[in-house]
Order: C-alpha cells, then structure tokens, then sequence
C-alpha cells in the first residue's frame, strides 16, 4: 500500500514540475514575441517557445486537458460576442458563397493530394487526409477510418500545413491588409483593465447557458466542442438582444497562451524517419492552398461589402481558434469569419468523410476482386 502511495506521490510531483516549467516555456515565448512585435503574440508565442524548447531539451512536458478547454471556451464565448442581427443577416446571405468556396477549396486540396502522391510516392489516401483543410486532430481520427491512410503520415502533413497556415496568414493580415493602428500590440496596462459585468444574477445565467449548451456539444461529439458550445451560447444571448458580459482582456491572453502551448504539444517534426523528403513538398502544398485562399478572397472581397482582412481570414486553412483570434487582433468582421470557418469545418467532418469513404472503399474492393482473378 506503501509504495504505491509512494508512486502516486512521485508522479504527482513530477507532473506538477513539468507543468511549471511548460508554463514558463510559454511565457517565455509570448514575451520574446511582445519584444520583437511579432503578430499572435500570447499564442505564436508560446507555440513557438514550446516546439523549440522540446527538440534542442527532449524533455518531457505537461499540460492538462482542462486549461486547453478553459482556454477553448473563452475564445469561443468571446467570438460569439461579435454576432449581431446585421451579421447574421449577413451570414445567410452569403451561405451559397460559403458553399461554393468550401468547395473549391476542398476539390484544390484534392488535386495537390494527387500532384503530392505522385511525387513522393506515399498513398493518395494519406495525401488527401494531410492535404485536406480541416483540423490536425479530426483529420488524424478521420484516417484511421480510411482505408490506406497512414496515420502518421496525415499528422506530419497537417503539422506542417497548420504550422504553414498560422504563421503566413496572421503575418499577411497584420501587415498587408491591416490598418497600421492595428498592427501594435496591446498594452499590458490594458490587460488589466475592468469589465462591466452586469448583476449577478445576469452573470450567473450566461455561465449556467453556456456550461448546459458546451455539455451538450461534448455529449453529441461536435467538432471542436469547447469553442462551438460557448460560441453558439454567446452568439445566441447576444442576437436575442440578452445582456451578455464582455470578458476582461487578460482573460483573452490567458486563452491564447493556453491554446499556444496546447498546440506546441501536439507538434512532433520528427515523427517520421523519411520526414526530410516530405516536408518541402508539405511546406509547398500548404503555400499553395494559401495562395488559392487569397485568389478566392479577393474575389469575395469584390463580391460582397467586406474588407480583404475579413475575406482572407475567411477562407483561409487554418483553424477556427487560430483565425478567430487573428480576426480579433486585427478588428476584422469576427462573426463572418467565425460563420466562414465553421461551415467549412462541418462540411469537411459531415460531407467529406462520406465521399471519401465511397471513393477509397470501392477502390479497395475493386483491387480485391482483380487479385481474385
């Protein structure tokens, strides 16, 4: 009995130093990013810190699942925030523009999974699944359920895509398209700053909500539950013209830097043994789907009253933590990009799994039936 207390209380201990020196990694980064003014800097930061410090230490690092989904749900309260009826109305006025760019986008990402096949000799499953705009962590689910994915492959070409994606993108939105009062970061006297909250039966209602509405995203498996449950919670107080509280500023950066370290722990470059002939061609096919998401921007941005900034983010790859925080930082529409960004996140979950399925399963029975032969 003894000994296994002994155990439980050396592991207990061992876990709470590598969350202290992960915590510390990434406040690191996020000050080095405040010294150099480098854009996403509570979230860029301490990814970039994190990813770093594991290659050059090997050490091991910790981080728990409850501050990645606290910090989820901030992010995804404070983007329901920018929901108003005018956007909304919006939103469904453009619902056919955002079928027709999710897919295009989709169907380019299939012809680079094609040229990638080609060219590096890897499984054209593989390279559609590390291709595909979608999240790193759906898109690793999905290819254990397609037949000839390899795993391994899919997560080192959407580590590299993402990577890609989240640090062109908010470079080209702060300081190509953005206003120059923008593109500075917040000072930290502001972070500080106190919120109007309301009374306390108001607050307590709107946590209440969004704690029923988040369990149930979790309960149903909705992709990426901790940003959708408090973002449609927030979104829907605030369309019924509901006092909903704005969050505290400090509260954003305390959300970043956990999603910042979150996804540093997840990047492993060295995964795979034969990972130097991959990785340009990864580099290239992520600069390529981000070039055709500006092409298709453009052309949406001409379409419709809405800025270039507004537009990109939009359209562009990337997740919708990441865009949605660079939407806020440089105070483009966050709602349309936060509507873009889902809509194509269900799309790739709910309608591309089942065309690929189709696709790779008959593949795979045709094969069998000419071997049979």
């Amino acid at each position: 009995m003894i000994p296994s207390i002994t155990r439980f209380m050396t592991r207990r201990k061992r876990k709470q130093v590598q969350l202290i020196e992960t915590l510390l990694c990434g406040l690191a980064g996020g000050i080095l990013f405040t010294i150099f003014h480098l854009p996403l800097i509570w979230m860029l930061g301490p990814l970039t810190a994190i990813v770093i410090w594991k290659l050059l230490s090997k050490r091991s690092l910790y981080w728990p699942d409850q501050f990645r989904n606290g910090g989820q749900m901030l992010l995804g309260y404070s983007m329901g925030l920018s929901f108003t009826n005018e956007s909304a109305r919006q939103i469904i006025n453009q619902l056919p523009s955002m079928a027709i760019v999710t897919v295009l986008m989709v169907v380019f990402a299939l012809v680079i999974a094609y040229l990638v096949s080609r060219l590096t000799g890897i499984s054209i499953p593989s390279a559609v699944m590390g291709t595909t705009p979608g999240g790193l962590s759906q898109m690793v689910m999905m290819s254990e359920e397609i037949k000839g994915a390899d795993p391994t492959i899919v997560t080192f070409m959407q580590t590299i895509r993402m990577l890609t994606v989240i640090f062109i993108v908010p470079a080209l939105s702060i300081h190509a398209f953005s206003s120059d009062e923008t593109q500075n970061s917040q000072p930290l006297i502001d972070l500080v700053v106190q919120t109007e909250y309301g009374s306390f039966s108001t607050l307590m209602t709107v946590i209440v909500i969004v704690l029923c509405i988040t369990t149930l995203a979790v309960r149903f498996k909705f992709p990426t539950p901790w940003i959708i449950g408090p973002l449609v919670s927030s979104a829907i107080l605030t369309l019924c013209g509901y006092e909903t509280p704005q969050l505290p500023p400090i509260l954003i950066v305390i959300a970043q830097l956990c999603l910042g370290i979150y996804l540093g722990l997840g990047i492993k470059i060295n995964m795979l043994r034969n990972w130097r002939k991959l990785l340009p061609f990864s580099i290239i096919s992520g600069l390529l789907i981000v070039g055709f998401a500006f092409g298709l921007a453009y052309c949406l941005h001409k379409l419709y009253p809405i800025t270039m900034t507004t537009a990109f983010l939009s359209i562009a790859p990337g997740g919708l933590p990441e865009m949605g925080v660079t939407a806020h930082t440089v105070q483009a529409d966050v709602s349309m990009v936060a509507a873009y960004q889902l809509f194509r996140v269900f799309f790739i979950l709910f309608i591309v799994p089942i065309f690929l399925r189709w696709i790779f399963g008959r593949n795979h029975v045709e094969e069998k039936s000419v071997k049979s032969l």
